[in-house]
């Protein structure tokens, strides 16, 4: 199963509301939060997951007020220094 990385502004977020955030995403049904990294210096949230945090249509979290900066579809990670599938 493909991995996504997706990158999130937090604008003027602290560190509570920051973590209220993970919460929320932790507690999503459609979305399995592996990994949470954030930044709180430049603003940022890097979440790793098992599905995109927002789709194309615009639905679910968007609606919700979290919304991305960009997404990656992760397919292939290092192990060992060889590429192996996710």
């Amino acid at each position: 199963m493909p991995r996504y990385i997706s990158l999130h502004t937090l604008a003027c977020l602290t560190r509570q509301g920051a973590e209220h955030l993970t919460t929320r995403l932790a507690a999503a049904h459609r979305v399995t939060m592996r990994r949470v990294q954030v930044n709180m210096i430049e603003g940022k949230m890097l979440v790793d997951s098992t599905r995109p945090i927002e789709t194309r249509s615009g639905s679910g979290s968007a609606r919700k007020g979290f919304h991305y900066d960009w997404v990656l579809r992760v397919e292939f990670e290092a192990r060992g220094g060889k590429l192996e599938p996710v």
